[in-house]
């Protein structure tokens, strides 16, 4: 898959998949008989990483420690075994119901582990043998949380927030000192700073024309981390992604309006939005915004 839609945006393609590898063939053979078993080992991590994602999403929100005290049923207090907490497996064999006290355990739990699992999977996938690898699949991590606490309290809490602008940058670097180009980089900085002052903008125009502003400052501040990563892969993705993320809201939100499930003044998570059209910019920002460019002539 291309990571770049323009040409001089290569750099970021060069992080991809065998392309990394700079020794001829017997390199390409070489990562191309890896990939299958590297995406399968990310699914797995994946699987453990969505378990300690039910922490963050649960623990975050109520101002707890997600360190400590070992996870418990929250409806008994009983403390959860290891043989107890192994992700999907343990729910399937529990039989969905907590071993001390019987009550039900929520699907949500395995869903988020599964989730978790396939996203860490198509991400390794889509970007192989590459330092980028390990940044985006932080930014899946993340996402994950964000999305599921954004729906529940309709809150981005800035302990995750804030830390993905360090860590974020961090992991690109090292993406791009694997590339051995900066320019990359360059644009992620560019592009966060970009869609965090045009969201500000957005918040501070539809406060002084409505009396209200449609989104908060944690969209905000999460639409820097968005702009960095996807500006990192290319002009076209960061297009793409951000357009994405007003076009699959508004849909949703159109949704909800015609079944009557909300009106005009209910107030819809966005964050969720933002992330799901981050995606859509990784996945097909690309091959999406040169097709717009051949349309343009």
């Amino acid at each position: 898959m291309e990571c770049s839609s323009d040409g001089a945006e290569g750099d970021a393609g060069q992080l991809q998949g065998a392309e990394l590898t700079g020794n001829g063939a017997l390199d390409v053979v070489t990562t191309s008989t890896l990939l299958p078993g590297a995406t399968v080992l990310a699914g797995v991590l994946g699987l453990l990483i969505g378990s300690f994602l039910n922490v963050v999403i649960w623990r975050v929100p109520r101002g707890e420690s997600i360190v400590a005290p070992p996870s418990a049923c929250p409806r008994c207090g009983s403390r959860i075994a290891a043989r107890d907490n192994v992700p999907v497996v343990s729910w399937l064999l529990l039989r969905r119901r907590c071993r001390a006290c019987h009550e039900p355990i929520s699907a949500r739990y395995p869903l988020v582990e599964l989730s978790s699992g396939a996203l860490f999977a198509l991400t390794t996938w889509h970007f192989g043998a590459s330092a980028a690898t390990p940044a985006f699949l932080y930014l899946v991590a993340i996402a994950l949380a964000l999305t599921l606490i954004d729906l529940d309290v309709h809150r981005l809490p800035n302990s995750i927030v804030l830390p993905a602008y360090p860590a974020g940058a961090a992991l690109l670097a090292a993406a791009s000192w694997e590339a051995g180009s900066w320019t990359a980089l360059g644009r992620a900085a560019i592009g966060g700073a970009a869609l965090f002052v045009a969201y500000l903008l957005m918040m501070i125009g539809s406060a002084a024309v409505l009396g209200a502003t449609g989104m908060g400052f944690g969209d905000v501040k999460l639409a820097g981390v968005v702009g960095m990563y996807l500006a990192w892969l290319g002009w076209g993705e960061l297009a793409v992604g951000a357009f994405a993320a007003f076009l699959l809201g508004g849909f949703f939100s159109i949704g909800l309006l015609m079944t009557r499930r909300a009106d005009r003044k209910s107030g819809v998570p966005f964050g969720p939005w933002m992330l799901a059209g981050a995606f859509v910019g990784v996945a097909w920002g690309g091959p999406l915004w040169a097709s717009y460019l051949s349309l343009l002539g």
